[in-house]
């Protein structure tokens, strides 16, 4: 994944620019990037490896170097970025929030036009020189950035620093990645995540619309093209990736996630002492689970935060089991003799729930009921990268149903319905695997309500299948 922030300001924006994006670690660890504008109308850039450390450790230092009045950067989970360019239409940089499906076909494509790849990105083609030799193609920004936006299979939104100083925010074509928009007094800035705004006193502006495409200065914003009817944003901005304190189309992570533990606890039957959150993304709807349910919320378990922030996990299993189960940890006096409900956003490959649940009954826990905010994950995500899963086989649904069928691509539809004979073995089959009392996921009906927006506006391909290019 990753999340960028673009500020143009009147005054100096490096104090701005610096905070907003680091406002974004929690979408991305693996680099880190700022560029800015300087009086001279040279670009001032400088990208660090965060896979060892975060993203202020490595550029507070820097910051006085950031000279200028706009800039924008960016945390990524792929690409070393932002990245400069000069074309047709002068110098830019660009930083890009993306997963490309067909990069090696586009890149075959560019080659045999005679364009050359020059960065590279973990041994791989860079995706935002890709993006950025797609939009170079066009007659103006606006024309490359439409030639992009037909030619890529996948998602891509966009930020671009100009060399007059103005920023231009694209956001995806069918919105899958949200793009919002702040102002304050001498000064606009653009966002992945509204949780940049507050702290430097920006308000919400507006939301910028599926495809659309605007521009802004310090003073400013035009609108360059306007927003797609269709909306594909993803779900799982509010099921697990996005901070409580983030609004995307106006609706906000925590409500929608305390929303769908309510919804779920006021229908539940199953009888238990207090609820509790996996932290962090699980608290949002325990804490609603305990409204609806009528049961006191314990923080049963608690994250080691000064350590362990919320973080994307490393793509190696080994380190990734070590991660999940170093930074929780159990409180046995909340444990102890008591029928303990967990909530947590997700079960992808389950990983952390089996040692989980195997150290809370070591804590004494009489029994252990699971909770998930959303249904089960059947079908990799093939639009938004976030994710370290590269095959649907690491998806603990499709190796049961491998188990069930011979074949993990068989009557997915089937195991993707509520209560279906398939989806309701499927279901007590993770349970039985790890020793949970009773295992309940959210349906897709109530994940909507909770979330607010028409269905088909909503990404829920993981869940149903029913997304597209």
């Amino acid at each position: 994944m990753g999340g960028f922030f673009g500020v143009a300001s009147r005054n100096r924006c490096h104090t701005d620019l610096f905070y907003g994006t680091d406002y974004n670690s929690h979408l991305g660890t693996k680099r880190g990037g700022l560029t800015t504008l300087n009086q001279k109308g040279e670009f001032v850039r400088s990208i660090h490896n965060l896979e060892s450390t975060y993203f202020r450790t490595k550029f507070e230092d820097e910051l006085p170097k950031f000279e200028g009045n706009s800039g924008i950067g960016i945390i990524s989970d792929t690409d070393a970025q932002p990245i400069v360019i000069s074309s047709h239409f002068g110098r830019f940089a660009i930083a890009s929030v993306a997963k490309i499906c067909n990069i090696d076909e586009l890149e075959k494509e560019l080659l045999a036009q005679n364009m050359h790849f020059t960065e590279l990105s973990s041994g791989k083609t860079n995706q935002t020189e890709l993006i950025s030799l797609l939009i170079i193609q066009g007659k103006n920004f606006v024309d490359g950035i439409e030639n992009l936006f037909n030619k890529i299979k996948g998602s891509c939104s966009i930020l671009i620093l100009c060399e007059d100083g103005s920023i231009i925010a694209a956001r995806d074509k069918l919105g899958r990645t949200p793009i919002i928009i702040g102002k304050k007094d001498g000064a606009f800035a653009a966002s992945s995540e509204s949780t940049s705004f507050p702290n430097l006193d920006y308000e919400i502006e507006r939301y910028v619309g599926p495809g659309e495409i605007v521009r802004f200065t310090s003073d400013k914003i035009e609108q360059l093209r306007k927003p797609n009817e269709e909306m594909q944003i993803c779900s799982f901005l509010w099921v697990y990736y996005g901070f409580p304190t983030s609004f995307y189309e106006g609706k906000n992570v925590e409500e929608v996630r305390f929303r769908s533990g309510y919804i779920m606890g006021k229908k539940d039957n199953s009888v238990a002492d207090c609820a509790c959150g996996i932290p962090d993304s699980g608290v949002g709807m325990a804490t609603g689970y305990a409204e609806g349910k009528g049961i006191p919320y314990h923080r049963a378990i608690a994250k080691y935060t000064p350590t362990w922030p919320r973080s994307f996990t490393p793509s190696n299993q080994e380190m990734r089991s070590l991660v999940a189960k170093m930074k929780l940890i159990p409180n046995r006096a909340l444990l102890q003799n008591k029928r303990v409900l967990f909530c947590d956003d997700s079960i992808v490959r389950g990983t952390q729930l089996r040692d989980n649940v195997k150290v809370l009954y070591e804590y004494g826990a009489k029994e252990i009921h699971m909770r998930i905010a959303c249904p089960p994950l059947i079908y990799a995500c093939q639009f938004v990268g976030f994710t370290a899963s590269k095959s649907p086989m690491e998806l603990i649904t499709r190796r049961i149903i491998e188990e069930l069928e011979g074949d993990p691509n068989k009557n997915l539809e089937k195991y993707a319905k509520t209560d279906s004979p398939e989806y309701t073995k499927m279901v007590e089959i993770i349970r039985e695997r790890f020793g949970l009392n009773s295992l309940k996921f959210n349906t897709l009906e109530t994940l909507i309500e909770a979330i607010g927006l028409p269905k088909c506006k909503v990404c829920t391909y993981c869940f149903d299948g029913s997304s597209h290019f």
